[in-house]
């Protein structure tokens, strides 16, 4: 099922996501989590790309196995930086061959050597190639946005202009980078709408489960850390178990607190963590039977 037609639809969304494995032998691990993940029901499951730039045969594998196991709706992602239209071609090929309907664009990280194709800078021009094909005509294309701003923007209302960018190419839906204060998403969304971008946006949750995770997600995103979560991170952060629950109860208040305030459309960055998916859900499960 097309991802834009699930959002359009009048009720309160829940999505996980996983990661395929960087090498052959973990594939078997990974896909165990994925279906354990796809049991509890979300209304679709994002698959990133190629775990530390390995290539995309994995991302392609688990989110064709979890569509035809499972039946669950897939999200696989696909970058530019390493890309040409070769490999989109040869990348859209594998997806069309499966009948996978989505599509998450993104630019992706540019590698430490500086190095990337030049084909594609942008996550802008990625959308606008597979829109131009016909297999890309037909799926659902979602792109990425920044709460706090993209790190390598000058300021948020650069930003914007490159998030439009996204729309004007074909983008029919954006999944938000992290953050830990809702007045942050707030305020961000304020200031998309009021730019006149009205497509679907997923609100991206972080459940929080250990202190090396906290530090990595700030390193590679400039997210704010909330001196909540700050304090929770010090109390517990050498108590995995305690850490743990307090970051999926701290995930899940930010939960409640969107639905709330009207936010439909929730994604957790749930990885390959079945346990933390499920702890999220059993405590938004009442608030989740409006879907």
């Amino acid at each position: 099922m097309k991802i834009r037609d699930i959002l359009q639809q009048n009720q309160v969304t829940l999505s996980f996501e996983v990661f395929p494995p960087k090498k052959e032998e973990g594939l078997l691990a990974t896909l165990e989590a994925a279906h354990k993940i796809a049991a509890l029901h979300p209304n679709f499951v994002s698959v990133t790309y190629g775990a530390a730039g390995t290539a995309p045969r994995f991302t392609v594998e688990v989110a064709s196995d979890l569509q035809n196991s499972t039946g669950t709706a897939v999200l696989p992602h696909f970058t530019c930086v390493a890309s040409t239209k070769e490999t989109v071609d040869e990348m859209l090929g594998a997806l069309q061959k499966h009948h996978i309907e989505n599509i998450m664009a993104l630019r992706g990280d540019i590698p430490q050597d500086g190095s990337q194709q030049k084909e594609f800078l942008h996550a802008s021009d990625l959308i606008r190639y597979i829109r131009s094909t016909e297999y890309g005509q037909a799926i659902s294309i979602g792109g990425a946005c920044y709460p706090e701003k993209h790190p390598e923007s000058s300021s948020k209302e650069e930003d914007l202009r490159h998030l439009k960018d996204k729309i004007d190419a074909g983008c029919d839906f954006l999944t938000t980078q992290m953050f830990f204060s809702n007045e942050t998403f707030y305020n961000f969304l304020y200031r998309v709408r009021d730019k006149g971008i009205d497509v679907p946006i997923l609100a991206g949750i972080m459940p929080i489960t250990s202190r090396k995770q906290l530090g990595r997600s700030v390193q590679l995103s400039g997210t704010n850390v909330p001196d909540s979560l700050k304090a929770i991170v010090d109390r517990f952060g050498d108590d995995p178990a305690a850490l743990k629950q307090a970051g999926i109860i701290y995930a899940s208040n930010q939960i409640i607190d969107l639905i709330a305030n009207g936010v439909t459309h929730i994604h957790v960055y749930s990885m390959n963590k079945p346990d933390v998916a499920e702890g999220i859900l059993r405590n938004i499960s009442e608030m989740l039977r409006q879907r």
